[in-house]
């Protein structure tokens, strides 16, 4: 699993040249960051800019360090308090020498996660921002009063060295003027589809009936004996922020079952001698998003077979990020190896050694986020119920995912059961005038996705701002209030609703139906949400594409200003970290490559 993907030397280079390409303009905003802390420090102490020295951090490198003020993680230059361990990032800086100072001081916060989203009680910093201000010349103050600190003021210091990022920048500016950076195509020959061509025989899908638009149809090739042009082609609709449907992506895999009763058996015998925690598990009502504790036996069993509540409906089920990534490698290492080894386009989703994902290249003794895999297994209902439904509620991921339908199973509930549903279903409609969806009976269907273009999501959560009330959450109860309409995945758009977001706003989402053993690509930055039809088991694994660099710092941008408490706050993916020891790799294979006397590369 483990083993690097053999590259020829000249595609390593070409490559190279492709990530300088695309990662040098985020390399010099980073710089351009911290030249501005450097003037202002030495404003601070009087001396030029030639005399100034920037004190080390002491820091563990296996340790993550986050701003004390709005969570984002701290990469290299931040400011650190003289008597105390308050650290502050260079944005938080910035916002507050100018009296923008990003962030709520106090915000609700649930009690639990059982209580719906109007109980609540406040939260406070352990310190105040109550007349927190910067001194006329730039200097900060640490804000925190206490016996260990009194009257402190933070210190510009750094984690990777003074001149670090600067001499980086200037290497890579002497490659890019060796190597002729172009532009990529700026078009493809799918794009000029119409509705009159038979995609079938061009690898694409339709999934969108957007008027007067170039990108209604999304790429879908085979993973089977992939061709030379499909990375080109990957690459394209990749950079424009597009999902890519690959089918048969276990087909060439060794057959390991992924049926949940063979995955609990081994995880249950190896949870008897090593885990017994995990012979119980918690599992995600979908009615009313409440946990329920349950067996692994009549978790799977019910995923077979089907579970009803005591007014006939289907029980839907889930479980997320079960078993966790790390006992997933431990306890089921096949598994783990055989969804690696089956996923296309291994240039960008290779954790260990793909050459375009950002995520492999952060050096061995860095602590790395957890990037997966992560099993989603869940129960699954053909119709839309308009509550209750086996739902993963809309939300934006901070980097670009890969998920991989690895199981279905068809659930048959009996005729009684059924028309108890039809019942429930009109009493519902006559209160929320919400409508049945009827999917395609095809034995291969497993969900469907809706998945937003990133240049609709202004209009997307003005439309969920202006509907909220009329969406439910914890306890099946009425949305209450609203911080972020993404960023709170408390919204799933029924039929219904997407009809009126095209009618009212113009824009809609791509849908699809993932099919059993297609891999869906998911970029950074594109709002989604899934149904499941049957009982599915998918896998999924996170990676950093270089073309999605700056959708991702525009993320992390978004979750540094949501309340301390909310979910998304922490910022747990530190692509700025990523990004700059991407581009050293890149520097490094480059200079390595001129020694050995190659020619320039074009773009």
């Amino acid at each position: 699993m483990k083993k690097k993907a053999k590259t020829k030397e000249d595609e390593h280079v070409e490559f190279s040249v492709y990530l300088l390409q695309t990662l040098l303009p985020h390399l010099r905003l980073l710089d351009e960051e911290q030249m501005i802390e450097n003037e202002t420090e030495a404003k601070i102490q009087g001396i030029s800019i030639s005399e100034l020295r920037v004190k080390d951090a002491v820091y563990s490198k296996d340790e993550r360090v986050y701003c004390d003020n709005c969570k984002t993680s701290i990469f290299d230059y931040h400011r650190s308090c003289t008597l105390c361990t308050f650290d502050l990032c260079l944005i938080c800086c910035r916002e507050l020498r100018s009296g923008q100072l990003l962030g709520e001081e106090v915000v609700n916060k649930r009690v639990n996660e059982t209580e719906s989203n109007d109980v609540a009680e406040p939260v406070v910093r352990e310190w105040s921002r109550f007349g927190w201000h910067a001194e006329s010349n730039g200097r900060i103050p640490c804000p925190k009063v206490s016996d260990e600190c009194n009257h402190g003021f933070l210190e510009l210091r750094t984690m990777l060295g003074q001149n670090f990022i600067t001499d980086l920048l200037c290497k890579a500016n002497e490659l890019a003027q060796r190597h002729e950076l172009g532009t990529l195509d700026n078009f493809c020959t799918c794009s000029r589809l119409d509705r009159k061509t038979d995609v079938r025989y061009h690898g694409m899908r339709k999934a969108a009936s957007r008027a007067y638009s170039s990108d209604n149809y999304l790429y879908c090739p085979r993973a089977v004996q992939p061709q030379d042009e499909d990375l080109g082609h990957f690459r394209w609709h990749w950079k424009n922020g597009e999902p890519v449907i690959v089918s048969h992506a276990i087909d060439s895999t060794s057959g390991l079952s992924w049926e949940p009763s063979v995955m609990s058996r081994a995880l249950c015998q190896i949870a008897k001698s090593t885990h017994p925690q995990h012979l119980d598990m918690k599992a995600i009502d979908c009615l009313d998003l409440c946990e329920v504790q349950i067996k692994i036996e009549e978790f799977f069993t019910g995923y077979k077979e089907g579970r009803v509540d005591c007014l006939g409906r289907p029980r839907m089920l889930k479980l997320k990020d079960w078993p966790s990534t790390n006992l997933l490698e431990e306890c089921l290492p096949r598994h783990c190896a055989e969804f690696i080894s089956s996923l296309p386009f291994k240039e960008y989703t290779d954790p260990f050694g793909g050459c375009f994902n950002l995520a492999a290249k952060l050096p061995e003794e860095c602590l790395k986020p957890d990037l997966g895999p992560k099993t989603y297994i869940a129960y699954g209902f053909p119709h839309e119920l308009g509550r209750g439904d086996s739902v993963t509620k809309l939300h934006c991921d901070m980097s670009d995912a890969v998920n991989v339908l690895t199981h279905i199973a068809e659930v048959k509930l009996e005729a009684k059961y059924l028309t108890g549903i039809e019942n429930l279903k009109e009493k519902q409609l006559e209160q929320e005038q919400r409508e049945l969806l009827s999917v395609g009976s095809d034995g291969s269907d497993g969900a469907v996705w809706d998945i937003f273009r990133r240049q609709d999501v202004p209009k997307l959560q003005e439309y969920l701002r202006k509907h909220f009330r009329e969406f439910r959450h914890i306890h099946c109860r009425p949305l209450k209030q609203v911080i972020h309409p993404i960023h709170d995945q408390t919204f799933y758009l029924t039929v219904e609703h997407k009809r009126k977001l095209k009618e009212e706003y113009g824009i809609e989402p791509w849908t699809f139906i993932q099919k059993l053993g297609e891999a869906v690509f998911i970029p950074a930055g594109c709002p989604h949400q899934v149904r499941n039809l049957k009982s599915c088991n998918k896998v999924a694994m996170d990676f950093v594409s270089p073309e999605s660099v700056g959708e991702c710092f525009g993320l992390t941008e978004e979750f540094r200003t949501l309340p301390i408490n909310h979910g998304c706050a922490e910022d747990k993916l530190e692509v700025k970290k990523m990004t700059i020891y991407a581009m050293q790799d890149v520097i490094r294979k480059l200079e390595r490559a001129r020694l050995a006397d190659k020619g320039p590369v074009k773009v």
